[in-house]
C-alpha cells in the first residue's frame, strides 16, 4: 500500500544525476515516488525512472540519534546478502554523499509481494482462516530465519560487522541501557514497567551457552516479510533489517516464536497477531531444530529476551510519543503493549 506522505523528503534532480552513475538499470526519466506503508523507524518508497522499479529506503523527516548508522547498517547487510540463497532485497546502490537528498540512504530491489495483515486484504486463501493452507503460512517465515542462520557471516564479509563476543552476557544490561537512555536522549521522566526486573533476574540467572554465532535479522516477524502470492506459501523477501548484527542466532528463533501459542500457556500469546489457527510454537521450533541441526532446548530463555529486548525497544516509542517527537495517538496503544509483552515474559520465566 502507498500514500504520497513524506515525497519532500526526495531531492528528485539529486537522485536522479546520482542513479545515472549508479543505477542506470532505473531508466533515465524522471524520477516517481510513492511512499510504501508500513515504515516507522526510516521513511520507504517505490521509485521508477521509466524501466525497472526499486525501493529508496532513508532516514524519517525527524531522525533518530542512531538513523545514520542504521541506514548503513542495513545497506552493508544487503550487500553482503545479496550472492546467498536468503531470501532478502538485492543492495542497487549506497548513498552516503547527504547533499544528494539530505540524508544518508540506499537503493534496493523492488519484491512484488503481500505482507500480511490479518484481514480480507490478504490474497485468497490466505485471507480465510479456515483454509488448510492459512497455518502453513508460519513455517514459510521460519524458512527466512533457517535459511538467514545458515549463513557463514565471515565468509560473505561481515567478521567485523559486530562484536558478537559474550553477545548474550551483554544483553540484559543493554536494554535496561536503552531504557535509561531515553530519559537523558528524549527529555523523558520515565515511568514503572512492571515486571521488568523480574525478567531481568531470570535473564541473569539462567543463561545458557551459546551454540551458534551468526546473522541476526533482530526484527523478523510477519510484518518485516513479504510472500510471493500463489500456494503453496512461500517466502519472497525478509524485509526492515535496521537491527541486524552479529550473535547468538536464537535470539533471532524466539524473536519469531514467541508471537505463537504454546502448549504450557495459561494466558494468550503477547504477539499483535490471533495465532490461534496457526502451529504451535513447540511444532515451529522442531521445524527449526530438524532444518538447521540446532537445539531448541533452550527456547524459553530466548523466548523471554525476545520479548525483553522488544518492550525495550518499544519503550522508546512510548518515550518519543509522550516528548511529542512521534504520533501521540499512539501512545495508548504503545503503553499497552510494553506492559504486556512484559507481564507475558514474567508468565513465561515463571513458568
Amino acid at each position: 500500500m502507498t500514500d504520497d506522505a513524506d515525497l519532500d523528503l526526495l531531492d528528485r534532480p539529486g537522485i536522479e544525476a546520482w542513479a545515472d552513475e549508479v543505477a542506470p538499470q532505473l531508466g533515465d526519466g524522471p524520477l516517481q515516488a510513492v511512499k510504501l506503508q508500513g515504515g516507522v523507524s526510516n521513511a520507504v518508497f517505490r521509485v521508477t525512472r521509466g524501466a525497472e522499479a526499486a525501493v529508496l529506503r532513508r532516514p524519517p523527516r525527524v531522525p533518530r540519534p542512531d538513523s545514520e548508522k542504521s541506514i548503513q547498517r542495513e545497506a552493508t547487510m544487503l550487500r553482503a546478502l545479496t550472492p546467498t540463497d536468503v531470501p532478502a532485497p538485492k543492495l542497487i546502490a549506497y548513498c552516503e554523499d547527504k547533499a544528494v537528498t539530505g540524508e544518508k540512504f540506499y537503493l534496493m530491489e523492488f519484491i512484488d509481494g503481500w505482507r500480511r495483515t490479518g484481514t480480507a486484504a490478504d490474497p485468497p486463501p490466505y485471507d480465510d482462516p479456515d483454509a488448510p493452507e492459512f497455518g502453513q503460512i508460519a513455517y514459510a517465515l521460519l524458512s527466512g530465519s533457517e535459511r538467514l542462520h545458515m549463513v557463514d557471516y565471515k565468509a560473505v564479509g561481515l567478521e567485523d560487522f559486530a562484536k558478537p563476543d559474550n553477545f548474550l552476557t551483554r544483553q540484559v544490561d543493554r536494554w535496561l541501557g536503552a531504557i535509561a537512555g531515553y530519559k537523558a536522549t528524549n527529555g523523558y521522566e520515565g515511568r514503572e514497567i512492571v515486571g521488568l526486573a523480574y525478567v531481568a533476574d531470570y535473564l541473569r540467572a539462567n543463561m545458557p551457552a551459546t551454540q551458534h554465532v551468526g546473522i541476526i535479522h533482530g526484527d523478523y516477524s510477519f510484518a518485516n516479510s513479504l510472500y510471493a502470492y500463489g500456494t503453496p506459501p512461500r517466502l519472497a523477501a525478509m524485509i526492515d533489517w535496521e537491527l541486524c548484527t552479529i550473535g547468538d542466532t536464537m535470539l533471532d528463533v524466539g524473536s519469531v516464536l514467541y508471537h505463537f501459542k504454546s502448549h504450557r500457556d495459561k494466558t494468550p500469546p503477547a504477539g499483535i497477531f490471533d495465532a490461534s489457527r496457526f502451529p504451535f510454537r513447540e511444532d515451529l521450533a522442531a521445524h527449526y531444530r530438524d532444518h538447521t541441526g540446532r537445539s531448541v532446548d533452550a527456547l524459553d530463555y530466548y523466548v523471554v529476551l525476545a520479548m525483553f529486548k522488544l518492550g525495550a525497544i518499544m519503550e522508546g516509542h512510548v518515550a518519543r510519543g509522550m516528548t511529542g517527537k512521534s504520533d501521540p495517538t499512539r501512545n495508548a496503544h504503545n503503553i499497552a503493549f510494553v506492559d504486556r509483552i512484559m507481564a507475558k515474559a514474567g508468565e513465561i520465566a515463571r513458568g
